[in-house]
């Protein structure tokens, strides 16, 4: 006989339990009923102080997490908020979520997170899916959705907010992002710039950069100006779309002396370029973005750009839908304010690269 396999009976014997815990385990370990238990992890005001740290603790201890079906049925409301944003590659995006997720979490919901990549019909399979997991809300990024996204949320009555714009159809957080626009060349026109070039995303979902450049050549035409020279980037925006599109600009015979981007990332990338073609920032070119990320203020020169609050368009998409689910009033659109934050990456217009050399 094998003197070992009494003792490996016995320790399996002794091992924990795989059985996740239940309602009712969590009632018996607290000396409660199970409608106790019920009440407070549903957060009813009912219980009292002491009871009801009791429970939390005993449910801490034993690892116990309510069925999410089964809570939303006892509290005959969902516990899950949506959101569907365009890319994961944008910090801005997540700097705004983070701040939407922070706020649902007091008010007890979960977000559930998707990503469209700037495609339509896979904002909709998004959408499709989140309204199956019976979401009580959806946050969406911009106002140019399909119509069957629209037709979707209204046949479920589910309440939802666009943002990052302000849209006059529907709810909405966001900025207004012609002005937006029209700042940065303002401001560059008042330095004395009259050659522009524009760095932009070209995308049918990107309402967003679609308004800003409306805004820059609406600046443009109301100084008499001409529209700027455009390279609008389709596929994405990062670093070395920066790159190329700079280059591309630089190939006209005038060469721009300010450069609007559509993002800090963008922008850096532009910078990087004029600095492997040997040009100066901002002595030949002054060259801004848009959102200012981190590492804006730290980069060599500093980078000339608009603040976006993203924090703030999380956290008032977060109240709105909790306001329309709970049936408190609330305004339909929210105009978060924005800002010029001004540094060495802009100047006035030099003599150097007005013209490209040998022209």
């Amino acid at each position: 006989m094998n003197p070992a396999l009494p003792k490996e009976v016995k320790t399996r014997s002794r091992r924990p339990s795989a059985h996740a815990a239940t309602v009712r385990d969590v009632a018996k370990a607290a000396g409660v009923s199970v409608a106790t238990v019920s009440r407070v992890l549903n957060g009813k005001s009912t219980v009292a102080e002491a009871l009801r740290l009791k429970v939390e603790s005993v449910s801490l201890q034993m690892r116990y997490t309510p069925h999410a079906a089964a809570r939303a049925l006892a509290t005959q409301r969902s516990v899950t908020i949506g959101a569907v944003i365009p890319t994961l590659e944008e910090v801005n995006f997540s700097i705004g979520v983070n701040a939407l997720q922070q706020r649902l979490n007091t008010a007890g919901y979960t977000l559930l997170l998707a990503n469209s990549n700037y495609d339509a019909t896979e904002e909709l399979r998004q959408v499709r899916a989140l309204l199956s997991h019976g979401v009580a809300g959806m946050m969406l990024v911009g106002a140019r959705h399909s119509d069957e996204v629209y037709q979707l949320l209204a046949a479920k009555g589910v309440p939802f907010v666009n943002t990052w714009v302000l849209d006059d159809e529907h709810p909405s957080v966001g900025f207004d992002n012609q002005a937006i626009g029209a700042a940065l060349a303002n401001y560059l026109l008042d330095l004395g710039h009259r050659e522009f070039g524009v760095i932009a995303q070209q995308s049918p979902q990107s309402d967003r950069a679609a308004k800003r450049v409306a805004g820059i050549r609406a600046a443009l035409q109301a100084r008499g100006l001409k529209r700027p020279r455009e390279q609008l980037i389709s596929e994405s925006h990062k670093i070395v779309d920066g790159q190329l599109a700079f280059a591309a600009l630089m190939e006209s015979p005038r060469r721009p002396t300010a450069v609007i981007c559509g993002t800090d990332t963008l922008a850096f990338g532009a910078m990087v370029q004029a600095q492997a073609m040997g040009m100066s920032v901002p002595g030949d070119v002054s060259i801004t973005g848009i959102n200012d990320v981190e590492f804006a203020a730290h980069i060599s020169p500093p980078l000339t750009t608009v603040r976006l609050m993203a924090d703030v368009v999380g956290t008032r998409a977060a109240e709105y839908l909790l306001a329309r689910i709970e049936g408190r009033a609330v305004a339909n659109a929210t105009n978060i304010p924005f800002t010029l934050v001004v540094r060495a990456s802009t100047a006035a217009p030099g003599r150097r690269g007005l013209k490209k050399p040998g022209v």
